[in-house]
């Protein structure tokens, strides 16, 4: 029985990943041409006058690439967010909730740590493209970002015990 769910679903898996791992798209597509290259993105986010379209996914949600259409409704451009890279543009007591889910997308989980006045957003990915690594973003109770703390993905590192 499970060989035949998983015949079953494989097909759906290796187009979902080979979408992702498709040639590049170029700049200036229309938003259509991006939808049918890579399916209906898993959300949309406003980003000033841009349109963020989410693709997130990857092993383990490690991955989220975010395709910035502009006013024109053409690509801007078409990249994979989660990376220290890109955290690191992240600016402590300046950007907010929206500004984070506008650039990486929406978080693998949200918490609340009792040393935390406010949220956390956790985010899984690979740390220089290697390690399982989590990156908390911490919020105030005003959804402005206070700090962001990273460190082993501890759903992948205890398996490695």
């Amino acid at each position: 029985m499970k060989k035949m769910i998983f015949a079953a679903i494989l097909p759906a898996m290796l187009s979902a990943c080979a979408s992702l791992n498709s040639p590049p798209l170029a700049a200036g597509e229309p938003v259509a041409a991006v939808k049918a290259k890579l399916g209906q993105p898993t959300a949309t986010y406003a980003n000033g006058q841009d349109l963020m379209l989410e693709y997130a996914g990857g092993p383990f949600g490690q991955y989220t690439h975010m395709a910035r259409i502009g006013p024109d409704g053409k690509l801007i451009s078409f990249e994979q967010v989660l990376s220290s890279e890109k955290f690191a543009t992240i600016k402590p007591r300046k950007d907010n909730k929206q500004t984070v889910l506008s650039t990486f997308g929406r978080p693998a989980e949200q918490v609340h740590y009792a040393s935390v006045d406010g949220d956390v957003w956790v985010y899984r990915y690979k740390e220089q493209n290697v390690w399982d690594s989590v990156m908390h973003v911490e919020f105030d109770r005003n959804g402005i970002v206070q700090a962001m703390v990273n460190g082993p993905d501890p759903e992948r590192e205890s398996r490695r015990r």
